[in-house]
C-alpha cells in the first residue's frame, strides 16, 4: 500500500502472468489441472515458475476433488485450473461437493475470447451461468485490469465465513492482453462481510441455558475443523470442563477425539445407538457448526421433541432454516465456542449429570456397532478396524468413497485430530476419495494417506492412480470389495422387498493386475488371518497401492435410521441377521 492507501501497482503484465503472480501472492504451492486450448497462455506461464507446483490430473473431476483434499488437510485454499467448454463443465461435480460442504476451493476456468461469447464457438460454454449454484460466488472477467482484483477476492470469498467453492472464468484474449498487477493488500469485496464475534447478548442467553441443563449435548460439525485448530481444541475444553456429552456429525469427526470418553460417536443415520437417542432424549442442545441436515435429523417433526436448541453458525442462512432454535447465533465456531468457555467459567455452574450419563450408558451397553465376527470370510468392519489399530500410530489422513465402506470408516475407524478425515458429506460423491488421497499426499508428501473405497465407487475415479504414479505420491487405496453396490444393496434389501434392481458389482477387474498396469503395487487379501501382514506390506511400500480386501458379499451396515423414520427409531437387527453369515459370506436372514 502506498502512503494513501491504495494498492501499489506492479509493471505491466500479460493476464496469464497476472493469474500466476496473484497465485504465489496468495501462497499457492500446488494447483492440480488438466490444459486445454483456452488455458495455454496461462501454462505457458506456470512453465517457468519454480514456486507453485502443478498436478497433472486425467480428469479435470479429478482436479477438483484433489484440490478439495488438498483444502480438507491442510486448512488452506485449494486451486484447480481447467480449460474452457468440458473442461469446466467436468468440474462441476467438485464445485457443488464443495458447496453442500463448505470446502474453499478456487478454480480458474479458460473461456472462449470476449468477442466470440454466445457465438457456440469450439469448446464454448455459458460456465458462469452452469456454475452459478454451484459456488458461493464466480466471476467472467472481460477487463484484464480487473483480473488481479478478481483472484484476490475470489480467495478471500473462498476462505471466510462459511467457505467454499469459487470459480473464475477467464477469456482467452484477457490471458493475452496486457495491463497492470494489484496486489492482495487491503483488497476486499464491497458486499461481502462475513460474521466473526458472536453478540455478547445472544451468548449471554446460550449461557443461562447451558447453565440449567440437566440433559446436555454438544452437537458438532465441520464448522468446527473449518474455523481452524484453535476452535477443535476450545471445543476440547470447554467439553471437558462441563462433563457434557458430545457427538459429532460425519463431516465433524476429529474435533473431539474419538477416545475420550465424553466422545458418544457420529450421529444421524448410521451413527450410534447412544448418540441418535441422546440428542433426542437431550433438554438442551448445543449446535457447533452443523446445519440439522436430514441424515441427522430423521424425520423433521419428531427431531428432539423435548429440547431447547442453541445453533452457531457463520452463515446466517443456516439458522432456522431446518429445525427452528432458541437461540441463534451468527459468528465464527472458534470465538463463539471461546465465549461460552468464558461464560461458563464466570458462572461456575454445577448441574447433577450422573442420571444423565446413568442413561447414555444403558445405551452405550445396547452396542449398536457389534458385528459376528467370522474365522472364515473377511467382515468390513473387522477390516477397518484391522486398518485403524495397524496405522493409528502413524497419525494417517483418510480419505473415502461413498457408500457403506464409507459409514463402516466414521464408525469403526477413531479420529482424534481434526484435518485427518475427509470424505463426500452434503453430495455423497462416489469417485471423491482417490482423488482427494491424491489432494492430501501432495500436501503431505511424507504422511500415510489412505483412501478406504468400494469397488464400485473407486472405478468412477480409477484413472487417477496414474498421476499419483507419474508424481511418486503413495497413496493406498484399500477397497472392502463385496462385489456389491453394498449401499444401494441394502436399502433394496431392506426397503424395496429383496428386488435388486442393477446393483450387483458385475465384470469387476482385477485389482492386483490394473495396478500393476499403472506402475502401482496391487495387494489382496481373502481371509482374516492374511489381513494383517497385507496390511504391513501395504504401509511399507513406499509407492501406490491398490489393496483388494475381500468381504462379506451381503453385510449390511447397522445402526440405521429407515427412510421417512424419527432419528430414535434405529434398525439394530436381531442377534441373527446382524452379521450372521455363512461360509461363502451370504447374509442369513
Amino acid at each position: 500500500m502506498d502512503d494513501a492507501g491504495s494498492p501499489i501497482l506492479a509493471a505491466t503484465m500479460s493476464g496469464a502472468e497476472i493469474v500466476v503472480q496473484a497465485l504465489k501472492d496468495q501462497g499457492v504451492a500446488h494447483i492440480f489441472g488438466y490444459p486445454g486450448g483456452a488455458v495455454l497462455p496461462i501454462y505457458d506461464a506456470l512453465f517457468a515458475e519454480p514456486a507453485i507446483q502443478h498436478v497433472l490430473v486425467r480428469h479435470e473431476q479429478g482436479a477438483g476433488h484433489m484440490a478439495e483434499g488438498y483444502a480438507r488437510a491442510t486448512g488452506k485454499v485449494g486451486v484447480a485450473l481447467v480449460t474452457s467448454g468440458p473442461g469446466a463443465t467436468n468440474i462441476v461435480t467438485p464445485l457443488v461437493d464443495a458447496l453442500m460442504d463448505s470446502i474453499p476451493i478456487v478454480v480458474i476456468s479458460g473461456q472462449v475470447p470476449t468477442h466470440l461469447i454466445g457465438s457456440d464457438a469450439f469448446q464454448e460454454a455459458d460456465t458462469v451461468g452452469i456454475t452459478r449454484s454451484a459456488t458461493k460466488h464466480n466471476w467472467l472477467v472481460r477487463d484484464v485490469n480487473d483480473l488481479a482484483r478478481v483472484i484476490h477476492e475470489a480467495f478471500y470469498v473462498a476462505r471466510s465465513g462459511r467457505p467454499g467453492p469459487v470459480l473464475i472464468d477467464i477469456p482467452k484474449d484477457v490471458q493475452f492482453a496486457k495491463g497492470a498487477y494489484v496486489g492482495p493488500e487491503g483488497l476486499r469485496p464491497k458486499t461481502y462481510h462475513p460474521a466473526g464475534s458472536p453478540d455478547p447478548r445472544k451468548i449471554a442467553e446460550a449461557a443461562a441455558l447451558i447453565a440449567k441443563a440437566q440433559r446436555p449435548i454438544f452437537y458438532t460439525g465441520g464448522g468446527v475443523i473449518n474455523a481452524g485448530p484453535q476452535a477443535s481444541e476450545t471445543l476440547r475444553t470447554l467439553v471437558r470442563e462441563t462433563g457434557f456429552p458430545v457427538t459429532s456429525t460425519l463431516m465433524g469427526l476429529g474435533a473431539y477425539p474419538a477416545s475420550d470418553p465424553q466422545w458418544l460417536g457420529m450421529l444421524g443415520m448410521h451413527g450410534s445407538w447412544e448418540a441418535n437417542h441422546a440428542m433426542h432424549d437431550c433438554d438442551v442442545m448445543i449446535c457447533v457448526g452443523a446445519r440439522f441436515d436430514d441424515r441427522v435429523t430423521g424425520r423433521l417433526d419428531a427431531f428432539s421433541p423435548g429440547s431447547k436448541k442453541i445453533h452457531i453458525d457463520v452463515d446466517p442462512s443456516s439458522l432456522n432454516k431446518n429445525v427452528l432454535v432458541d437461540v441463534g447465533i451468527v459468528a465464527d465456531a472458534g470465538l463463539a465456542l471461546e465465549a461460552l468457555l468464558q461464560a461458563w467459567r464466570a458462572a461456575k455452574p454445577k448441574p447433577n449429570l450422573k442420571p444423565w450419563w446413568d442413561q447414555i450408558e444403558t445405551w452405550r451397553a445396547k452396542r449398536g456397532f457389534a458385528y459376528r465376527p467370522s474365522d472364515t470370510i473377511i467382515k468390513p468392519q473387522y477390516a477397518i478396524e484391522r486398518l485403524y489399530a495397524l496405522t493409528k500410530d502413524k497419525d494417517p489422513y483418510i480419505t473415502t468413497e461413498v457408500g457403506q465402506h464409507q459409514m463402516w470408516a466414521a464408525q469403526f475407524f477413531g479420529f482424534d485430530k481434526p484435518n485427518r478425515w475427509m470424505t463426500s458429506g452434503g453430495l455423497g460423491t462416489m469417485g471423491y476419495g482417490l482423488p482427494a488421497a491424491v489432494g492430501v499426499q501432495a500436501a503431505f508428501p511424507e504422511a500415510l494417506v489412505i483412501d478406504i473405497a468400494g469397488e464400485a465407487s473407486i472405478q468412477m475415479t480409477m484413472q487417477e492412480i496414474s498421476t499419483a504414479v507419474q508424481y511418486r505420491l503413495p497413496v493406498k487405496a484399500f477397497i472392502l470389495n463385496n462385489e456389491w453396490m453394498g449401499m444401494v444393496r441394502q436399502w433394496q434389501q431392506l426397503l424395496h422387498g429383496e428386488r435388486y434392481s442393477h446393483s450387483y458389482s458385475e465384470a469387476l477387474p482385477d485389482f492386483v493386475k490394473l495396478a500393476e498396469a499403472y506402475g502401482a503395487v496391487g495387494l489382496r487379501a481373502d481371509k482374516p488371518a492374511d489381513l494383517d501382514d497385507a496390511i504391513k506390506e501395504m504401509i511399507a511400500v513406499d509407492r501406490p497401492v491398490i489393496f483388494d480386501c475381500r468381504v462379506a458379499k451381503e453385510e449390511n451396515c447397522f445402526p440405521m435410521i429407515p427412510s421417512g423414520k424419527a432419528h430414535n427409531e434405529m434398525i439394530l437387527g436381531d442377534e441373527e441377521t446382524r452379521g450372521a453369515i455363512d461360509d461363502e459370506g451370504k447374509m442369513l436372514v
